[in-house]
């Protein structure tokens, strides 16, 4: 799960660079976050396969990872000193957003409580 803040962390990172006007910075910033995602996606698969992951973090992974590649490809093909595409910053908006799915899944997910062992008695 660790490996998910990475990409998350630089999309936010990316958003902000946007805000702030370093628009070069922000493209190099979507590029590392779509390594990040690759990866975060590849475990998300990966711990599915061997029985340990869920499927809403494999999915929510590669989702992300989609968006990104999408915001990325429409941010390089923007005319040199043009503004950035709508369409790169509603997908890093949405990247961050899909990440936070599981999130909000556990927090209102209901609370199961464990059950006590047994308290063994000698005869």
């Amino acid at each position: 799960m660790g490996s998910r803040l990475l990409p998350l962390a630089l999309v936010l990172g990316a958003l902000v660079a946007d805000a702030a006007s370093l628009h070069r910075l922000a493209t190099y910033t979507v590029l590392l976050a779509v390594v990040g995602a690759a990866a975060a996606a590849f475990v998300g698969i990966g711990d599915l396969i061997a029985g340990k992951g869920s499927v809403l973090c494999a999915v929510t992974s590669g989702i992300a990872l989609v968006l990104l590649l999408v915001g990325s490809a429409a941010r390089a093909a923007a005319p040199v000193g043009a503004h950035v595409p709508t369409l790169a910053l509603s997908t890093l908006v949405l990247a961050a957003a899909v990440y936070a799915v599981p999130l909000f899944s556990w927090v209102l997910a209901p609370v199961v409580p464990k059950p006590r062992p047994r308290l063994r008695t000698h005869p």
